[in-house]
């Protein structure tokens, strides 16, 4: 038994048109866990902070 025989067509499936455009997201790029907030942080970015600490010896 081959398994072209086990599959099961609706009718009018060969009529049916997909829309295989860009627009449609069917998944997020990111998660809310893989964001700062889903991290437990605090929102915002901190890089002023950061360059105001930077060491000495970077400058």
């Amino acid at each position: 038994m081959s398994t072209e025989d086990l599959t099961v067509r609706a009718p009018g499936d060969d009529d049916r048109t997909v829309d295989l455009s860009d627009d449609f997201v069917v998944l997020p790029e990111q998660t809310v866990d893989d964001t700062d907030r889903g991290w437990g942080e605090r929102v915002g970015d901190n890089d002023d902070r950061l360059l105001a600490e930077r060491p000495p010896h970077w400058d």
